[in-house]
Parts: C-alpha cells; structure tokens; sequence
C-alpha cells in the first residue's frame, strides 16, 4: 500500500508518476509534451526551468519565463506541475507562479547552507509554501547528509515531504550513470518510516533501455513511485536525450510493470535487513565482475610480455595486505584467506584462458 497522499485526488494506494521533459526547452515541446502524458492518464508533469550542469556552457534552463508555460500546462491539461529549486529566489517565483510541488537537486541536498536557504524561503512563504517538496539524494553516498536535507525541510513547517532516489556519483565507466546503491535508500526508509521515496530509473540507469528494469526493480522493494524524464521528441533534447523516452513509450513500460502492492508494508526489521544484503549482493557481485575486467587485462599484457600468469610475490603481497586490512573492520583473517583464494583462483582460470587465445572468456569475475 503507498501510504500517503503527495497531492489532492491522487489514488495513495498507487505508486505516483511524475514525468516530463528533462527540460522546459520551449512552450511548444512543453505543451506538445504535457498533452501527451496527459492522454496517457500522467497526473503530475515534470519539467526543469533552472538546470545546474556540472560544467558552464551547457544549457541551464530557460528560467522564471518558463513558469507561465508550466502555468498553461496547468490550465489545459488539469495535471499538477513541477519543477526543481535551488535557491531561495527559485522557491518564490515558483510558489508566485502556482508550482504544485518542488523538488530539490542532488548538488543542492549536498550542500546544507543551500538546504537552509531554501528551507528558509518557504517558511517565509507561510502556507503558501506548504507545498509537497521531493530530496533527491546527495551527488555522494552520505546518508546523514541526505537525512539532514530532508529534516531541514520538515523543520520548515512542511507537511508532505519525499526522498527521490536517484543514485550516487561514482569515478569512472560503468553500467549506469549513477550507481543505485539501493541499500542506502532502504537504510532510508528504515530510519524515516513514513517518509515516502520515489525512484528516478532516468538518472540511475542514464540510458533509456534502463529505465523499464529500474522501474520494475524499485516497484519490487517498495518505492512508493516512479519520476521518470519524458520528451515529445527526445533524440533532440537540449540535455540529458539519452535518458529520456517518449510518452508512449512511457505508457508502455507503465502498463508492463507489475506494481507490488504491500511491499512497503514488510518493514519489520528482519525483511529490511534481508532486503539490504540482497542488494549489496549485487553490488558485490558488479565489483567482482570489475576486477575480473581488470585481471583480464592483466592477462593480455603478460602474455604480450612473456610473463607467467602466477606471480607468487604479487599474491603473497595481497594476502597479507588485504588481510590486515580486513582485521581493521573485524573480519577473521582464515575468512578472508579463502575469499581471496578463491578470487585468486578464478582470476588465474580466466588469465590461463587468455593465453589460450580466448581473449573473452564467458566467465564474469575478478583478478588482481
């Protein structure tokens, strides 16, 4: 059962959807869009008038002259709007302009002056900035961080407040644009109870052939909706076009999900827990199968190089090393001797396949 109710006339026994263009690029992909998702049965629209980019030159949003387009929505189509804020000026020409609901950026709940300032403007709003407000977790994965964003808001007087979990910044390539770290937002939900968390698969996966199994896998442990990007045309989008999928592309993964209705009522601690190992399973099994990429490269420059595949000073090093760093966090050091063998044993099977001449072995896991 979701549990709550974000806004007016929304059914709270159904996971909300909030979905829109990842940004408010012009009036007409606004409305074009807008009219779309609305025929779809979208009931809150979503769209970004300020973008903060990671690096200047990019497109950041056309600004406040957005909001009448967001107001048109509004008046045409009868779904709620909303837009992301990040400063207190931001906070008082939405709520001017009727925004039904806010939500705060990944950068801004990272930064706790940025979080008071905007907490700030919306108690001096008064009960005009009682509006549904949705964190979205920091860039970082910091948990504290992000509960301190979210009580700031509760502190403001704010009376429906949200989570969005959109995955944390990782160095590097990898499978999705933000890692989801799933644990952190149940370890969330454990510590707020009644706090209700939407996923963002847009900004985890950053690809949209993600966003159907990111859905259905935040559907499975509970989330209580989905914010997803949606474009009229999103191969042409001003930002983020790889993440974003048409409204009827949308409608067709929404009605393909399998929504589990009494997930989020399991909350009994031994079925959070057991909900928190089998995803850091995953996560573990991801690293493993990264340090097998890497061993496998390992592999080629020795055989390129004449170098035998064991080097018995190399595994002696890390035995000791990762042992005594095991110790540090209370692991036996036999448990973490058979760890390593076995992980020591799988990379030298890849590596000898290697010099086999099977460059790709089918086997995902890990070298050193």
């Amino acid at each position: 059962m979701y549990n709550f109710e974000i806004l007016p006339g929304l059914d709270p026994k159904e996971p909300v959807i909030i979905s829109g263009p990842c940004s408010a690029e012009s009036e007409e992909t606004v409305l074009h869009t807008a009219r779309q998702l609305a025929g779809y049965g979208v009931k809150v629209f979503r769209a970004g008038i300020w973008k903060p980019r990671t690096k200047p030159g990019g497109f950041e949003g056309v600004g406040s002259i957005g909001l009448p387009w967001l107001a048109r929505v509004k008046q045409e189509t009868g779904m709620y709007v909303s837009t992301e804020v990040a400063t207190r000026a931001h906070v008082e020409v939405a709520l001017e302009a009727g925004i039904d609901l806010l939500w705060i950026g990944a950068r801004t709940s990272a930064n706790p002056f940025a979080m008071q300032e905007i907490a700030d403007a919306l108690k001096s709003a008064g009960a005009k900035g009682d509006v549904p407000v949705l964190v979205k977790n920091p860039v970082n994965p910091d948990l504290e961080l992000w509960i301190g964003a979210i009580q700031r808001i509760q502190n403001a007087g704010i009376s429906r407040v949200g989570a969005i979990h959109r995955g944390f910044s990782a160095y590097g390539k990898h499978l999705y644009r933000n890692m989801p770290q799933w644990s952190i937002a149940l370890d969330l939900g454990r510590r707020m109870p009644n706090l209700p968390i939407i996923c963002d698969p847009s900004h985890i996966g950053g690809k949209r052939e993600l966003i159907m199994p990111l859905s259905q896998q935040a559907y499975d442990m509970g989330f209580d909706g989905l914010i997803i990007e949606s474009h009229c045309n999103p191969d042409c989008a001003w930002s983020d076009k790889d993440q974003q999928i048409t409204p009827e592309v949308l409608n067709l993964i929404l009605h393909t999900l399998v929504p589990r209705h009494g997930a989020k009522e399991s909350t009994e601690p031994l079925a959070l827990l057991r909900r928190q190992i089998d995803q850091i399973d995953g996560e573990l099994i991801d690293t493993l199968n990264r340090r097998m990429e890497v061993s496998r490269q390992i592999g080629q420059y020795k055989k390129a190089h004449g170098l035998s595949v064991v080097q018995s000073s190399r595994y002696d090093e890390i035995i000791r090393s990762r042992c005594q760093q095991a110790a540090h966090t209370g692991m036996g050091e036999e448990f973490m001797r058979k760890v390593l063998s076995a992980v020591h044993e799988e990379s030298v099977r890849q590596q000898l396949e290697i010099f086999k001449g099977k460059d790709n072995p089918e086997s995902s896991t890990v070298q050193k």
